[in-house]
């Protein structure tokens, strides 16, 4: 007699352990794939806080050149969001490069914004060039880039407000 009362309340506190497990829940996936020169791995989640994605893949011809990619995204529930890509190679010849972008977006309005890319020629000069953008919640905004060529180092910015007025930038 006095059992039936405990195991009601084993079972109902049970039953509401596993309601708020499947609230905080992720589901998760990856998958994977090789081949003697090549292959790729991507994986997802989703939770209650965010969502994403990455993937890999690159591949090679076994005579000394050589590829890549990345790509990689979230968001938040609350609007905010980020995304990067990149790619990389080289070349028998001893040339190699590499490209990337970023994305971001704030809840509240924000984004940057980013591109880069650097190449080493197989005569072994560099070059490389990274721009930025990025704007406030209120709208000031930031533009800028650097440039590498032949070792000199050349780097532009501008901030605006609102309206499109330049105002100072602050370090």
């Amino acid at each position: 007699m006095f059992k039936t009362p405990v195991l009601l309340g084993l079972l109902v506190a049970t039953a509401g352990a596993g309601l708020a497990a499947d609230a905080c829940a992720r589901e998760r996936s990856r998958a994977v794939s090789r081949t003697a020169h090549a292959g790729s791995v991507g994986a997802s989640h989703a939770g209650p806080l965010s969502s994403g994605q990455r993937q890999r893949d690159w591949q090679a011809d076994g005579a000394g050149n050589a590829s890549a990619s990345r790509s990689r995204s979230v968001s938040g529930v609350n609007g905010g969001s980020a995304s990067r890509d990149g790619q990389a190679y080289r070349n028998a010849d001893g040339s190699a490069g590499r490209r990337y972008s970023a994305t971001a977006t704030t809840a509240n309005g924000g984004t940057v914004s980013r591109q880069g890319d650097a190449t080493r020629n197989a005569d072994g000069t560099l070059s490389a060039e990274r721009s930025t953008s990025a704007t406030g919640q209120h709208g000031n905004s930031y533009n800028g880039s650097t440039t590498v060529n032949d070792g000199t180092i050349v780097h532009t910015g501008t901030c605006t407000d609102a309206s499109g007025q330049t105002i100072a930038c602050r370090p």
